[in-house]
C-alpha cells in the first residue's frame, strides 16, 4: 500500500490521552482480530500483556535450552577428559564419581554463561534488532512516547489492515491525531 505521494505506509497510528484510554483501545484492537499491532507508552501499564491478548515469551525456552548445552558442554569436557582420555590418579585423587563435587562450580558457570548468551541473542532476534531506524519515527508526534504521550499503530503488514478499517476502529477507540505513518 502507499500514500498518494507514493511512500510505502508503514501502519496507521493514533494517540491517546491517556493510560486507561490507551488500555480500552488495546482491547478494542484485540477483540477486531488485529494481529500486527503495538502500543507505546511512557512507562508500563499494568494489565497491557492481557488487553493485548499476549501470550508467554518463548524467551525462557531459549534460555533453558542455553542452559542445558551449557551444562552439556561442562559436562562432555570434564567427564570426557577426566574418565575417558586422561584417566590418571594424580595426588591420591581418584578419577572416578567421586570427584564430581569439583566440577560444579564449571558446571554452574557454564550453564550461567550460555544461558546469558542465549537470552542475549534472542531478544535481539525476537525484538528485530539492530534496527537504525524505525518507520514509526517518521510520525512527528511520536516524539512524545517517552514523556508523556500514548500511542496505538496498526501495521500495514496485518492481513486484516484497510485504511477505512484500521481509521474507524482507532476513531471508534478514542483515538486522535489518527494518521498514516510511512516507511520512508
Amino acid at each position: 500500500m502507499r500514500t498518494p505521494y507514493g511512500h510505502e505506509v508503514y501502519a496507521m497510528a493514533a494517540e491517546y490521552p491517556s493510560a486507561p484510554a490507551l488500555y480500552e483501545a488495546a482491547k478494542m484492537v484485540r477483540d477486531a482480530g488485529f494481529k500486527r499491532w503495538d502500543v507505546h507508552s511512557p512507562f508500563p501499564i499494568h494489565g497491557m500483556d492481557d488487553a493485548m491478548g499476549l501470550g508467554k515469551s518463548w524467551l525462557s525456552a531459549v534460555v533453558l535450552i542455553g542452559g542445558i548445552l551449557g551444562i552439556s558442554t561442562a559436562m562432555f569436557i570434564e567427564f570426557g577428559s577426566s574418565w575417558g582420555l586422561y584417566p590418571l590418579i594424580v595426588h591420591g585423587k581418584p578419577y572416578d564419581w567421586k570427584v564430581v563435587p569439583a566440577f560444579f562450580p564449571i558446571m554452574f558457570e557454564l550453564t550461567v554463561l550460555f544461558s546469558a548468551f542465549a537470552a542475549f541473542f534472542a531478544v535481539l532476534i525476537m525484538n528485530g534488532l539492530p534496527r537504525p531506524h524505525h518507520p514509526i519515527f517518521n510520525w512527528d508526534r511520536f516524539a512524545r512516547a517517552s514523556n508523556d504521550g500514548f500511542f496505538l499503530v496498526i501495521e500495514a503488514r496485518d492481513p486484516r489492515f484497510t485504511e477505512v478499517e484500521a481509521r474507524e476502529l482507532l476513531e471508534r477507540s478514542g483515538g486522535q491525531h489518527i494518521t498514516i505513518v510511512h516507511e520512508d
